[in-house]
């Protein structure tokens, strides 16, 4: 069954911006709080930004002032809006959904989308 649907993903110059979204159904979107990972090449899947249920985001160092994570309740779709980017970034981005706190690096508990590659290069 495919539960989480992402899409955005693609190259961009640094500097420059782009969105993803992941489309979740209705009872998962209601049910879990919600969140981005990236994983870059040869290193561990990482927490990006996060957003509860209530409304209330978080962002890991990397992403602060930069990204802004947002969710359409009506859609159940939740976004990630990533400006100034840098070759850094490049990663497969994952959507997640989960009921407990979000951990820095990945674990395997909750739901997860396919991911969608994003690239940073001139």
């Amino acid at each position: 069954q495919v539960q989480l649907v992402e899409s955005g993903g693609g190259l961009v110059q640094p500097g420059g911006s782009l969105r993803l979204s992941c489309a979740a159904s209705g009872s998962i979107f209601s049910t879990n709080d919600m969140g981005w990972y990236r994983q870059r090449p040869g290193e561990q899947r990482e927490l990006v930004a996060t957003v509860s249920r209530g409304g209330n985001a978080n962002y890991a160092d990397s992403a602060k002032g930069r990204f802004t994570i947002s969710r359409d309740n009506a859609k159940s779709t939740v976004y990630l809006q990533m400006n100034s980017l840098k070759p850094a970034d490049t990663a497969v981005y994952y959507c997640h959904a989960r009921r407990v706190p979000f951990p820095f690096l990945a674990d395997g508990l909750g739901l997860w989308g396919q991911g969608t590659r994003v690239t940073v290069s001139s």
